[in-house]
């Protein structure tokens, strides 16, 4: 189940088209769609996470929790709303479209995508194209 919670002024207004993108996502990668939860936040919200969970004092786009067992996928993942708009000014891409990117990546590294390194980088970015045109 893909559930949609917001901690900053924000909707979805598309959100059963949005669940069943990422549950097709899921089914195609081979895995098992169980419980995610997608949190939709400000800067403030998602950098204090990444300060008490991640020791990381920098602003990001996306946190996900993985909690998933095996190719069962569970987790959390928040997302900066507050970023998302900066970073589709700097990308000069649409705001729903840079917001739909970072909600697939999310989804991908439950499925095992990683982007560490420039190829792995490289595959997690061609997959999100990929799922990008069929929404």
């Amino acid at each position: 189940m893909i559930n949609f919670n917001y901690e900053t002024n924000f909707n979805l207004v598309n959100e059963h088209e949005i669940s069943e993108w990422i549950s097709n996502a899921i089914k195609e990668e081979n895995c098992t769609e169980g419980e995610i939860n997608y949190v939709f936040c400000s800067d403030d919200y998602l950098h204090k996470i990444n300060i008490d969970f991640l020791n990381h004092d920098t602003l990001t786009d996306i946190i996900s929790f993985d909690y998933s067992v095996g190719k069962e996928l569970h987790g959390e993942i928040y997302i900066s709303v507050d970023r998302v708009k900066e970073n589709a000014l700097d990308f000069n891409v649409k705001f729903e479209q840079e917001l739909s990117r970072v909600i697939i990546h999310g989804v991908l590294h439950y499925c095992g995508y990683k982007d560490k390194t420039e190829s792995e980088a490289q595959l997690m970015r061609s997959k999100e194209d990929f799922y990008l045109e069929r929404l």
